[in-house]
């Protein structure tokens, strides 16, 4: 039970379907709402019977935005999708107040190049990070992978394309390379395979033309659990680490499933 002083009441403005199974909503944002690019927010709904559930998501707007932006997945029979994918714009969605999780720059205290490691909705923290000032003027190269089972499943299409067409990043505009992939079909302009087979294979390097090493990667990884487990061993492999408050490293997770 979140007390009633935990959290605000927003409306949402408008409902986003990328495909049968993604959707995105966007609400309104109290004002002294506050949150690092990356992080993420408890969102209750209420149900029929008058309980809420409660599920984290990432914040896919940026901290400069008015609004907070949300990417789901729809779960079948799943508790908290089920009722978030009924909401109709002008419904009400509590938000807690206290914006949560660790998957921010400052994780990172040097690097040259930043690559976002992304499954499914797992892109939502990388958005927000990539509408920010901050990602550009600290590193010189950012790669965003962005990893669907098919590419109709590859939402955010028109932001990813446009986003150094945006005037506060048009000059950062060649330091950015983005690289979808599809696991289950050929599809012009993407890769072909998990992000793990690529990134063993030497594929997804090549790909960005740019290598993985210590001295100078920096990765964050935000997906399913197995996608993130398995490319944490494989980086590990690479002696690309995790990076902890006692322990600067190179690799940076969010996993709240």
């Amino acid at each position: 039970m979140v007390s009633d002083d935990k959290f605000t009441q927003q409306t949402l403005t408008s409902i986003e379907v990328w495909s049968p199974s993604l959707f995105s909503l966007r609400c309104s944002r109290d004002a002294g709402f506050r949150f690092r690019a990356g992080q993420f927010a408890r969102l209750g709904v209420a149900k029929a019977d008058g309980s809420v559930v409660w599920r984290a998501y990432s914040m896919a707007s940026a901290p400069h935005d008015e609004f907070l932006e949300f990417f789901s997945i729809v779960v079948p029979d799943g508790e908290f999708t089920s009722e978030l994918s009924r909401l109709k714009v002008g419904d009400s969605l509590r938000v807690e107040k206290q914006a949560l999780g660790f998957l921010t720059l400052d994780r990172f205290a040097d690097g040259r190049d930043l690559w976002l490691l992304a499954s499914g909705t797992g892109l939502a923290p990388f958005l927000s990070i990539l509408q920010g000032l901050e990602v550009w003027q600290r590193f010189q190269r950012v790669v965003l992978v962005y990893s669907a089972r098919t590419a109709s499943e590859l939402a955010y299409q028109p932001l990813i394309h446009g986003l150094m067409q945006q005037e506060h990043l048009q000059e950062y505009a060649d330091r950015f390379t983005y690289l979808p992939l599809v696991t289950r079909e050929q599809a012009p302009g993407c890769l072909h395979g998990r992000i793990t087979s690529l990134l063993e294979s030497g594929e997804l390097e090549r790909a960005a033309d740019l290598s993985l090493d210590p001295a100078h990667s920096r990765l964050m990884i935000c997906g399913n659990p197995q996608m993130i487990d398995d490319t944490r061993a494989l980086l590990k492999q690479r002696d690309l680490q995790l990076s902890l408050t006692r322990r600067p490293g190179q690799v940076a997770v969010e996993n709240y499933w």
